[in-house]
């Protein structure tokens, strides 16, 4: 249901289950968490996709009975959320309910003419948790959240690169190019970053966090082989320490 292929420091997780358009059920779940779990071991990228023309067309609703997938569905999103490497979702077709979760989670988005997005919600009676809400309505923006989620509009590629919910108009080669742009950069400061970009001001220990990273990272051999690559006009060899 999840297959998985590393190519130069980028692993690539195809949700494949077209005869569902990639909906997921609770062992595609189980599968998707290991093979973020490998990737962030072995690679500097992540890029998530799915097969037959579609990202991913929500939950198997024929297999949700109760909360307790979703109560899974948000440790497997916290996951890939809080990778310490890059990631990109690359979308095409349906990108609907667990699908937008799983675009939410990712830190970057390309997307093909034609991909369709949605947060059905209110058509099946069930709600999705603050998380999903909160980061739909960071990358979409809240006027685009609230009429996804309240009337259950359907937005277009056209919307989500006008919205700047998309980085990337394209299909999977764009997005492995965007993905290897980021396998020779430093990995304390991606992971930092990352950090950085999901502190909440008010809570005192993410923003402690933060500035572990922050001191980790000025502090590392990295930094200095950034300063003598600079310096000897060549490309950095970042070992992430």
């Amino acid at each position: 249901m999840i297959s998985s292929r590393t190519t130069d420091r980028v692993t690539v997780l195809t949700l494949d289950r077209p005869e569902r358009r990639n909906a997921l059920n609770h062992d595609a779940l189980d599968e998707l968490e290991a093979g973020i779990v490998a990737a962030v071991a072995e690679s500097r990228a992540l890029v998530v996709t799915g097969a037959a023309g579609h990202f991913c067309a929500g939950a198997d609703l024929t297999e949700l009975e109760d909360v307790s997938f979703t109560d899974r569905l948000a440790e497997v999103l916290d996951l890939l959320s809080r990778a310490p490497i890059t990631t990109v979702a690359a979308i095409s077709g349906s990108c609907m309910g667990l699908g937008m979760q799983l675009a939410v989670a990712c830190d970057l988005r390309v997307v093909s003419d034609g991909a369709a997005f949605a947060v059905p919600v209110a058509r099946l009676g069930l709600m999705v948790n603050h998380w999903t809400l909160e980061r739909v309505t960071r990358f979409w923006g809240e006027g685009a959240a609230r009429h996804m989620v309240l009337t259950g509009a359907v937005l277009t590629s056209d919307d989500a690169w006008r919205l700047g919910f998309t980085q990337v108009r394209g299909d999977l080669d764009a997005a492995l190019e965007l993905a290897r742009r980021a396998v020779d950069l430093a990995p304390l400061t991606q992971a930092g970053s990352k950090l950085g970009f999901d502190t909440h001001g008010g809570d005192s220990s993410e923003v402690a966090r933060y500035e572990a990273a922050f001191a980790t990272a000025w502090s590392s051999d990295d930094l200095s082989e950034g300063r003598s690559a600079f310096r000897e006009r060549r490309t950095p060899e970042f070992q992430g320490r």
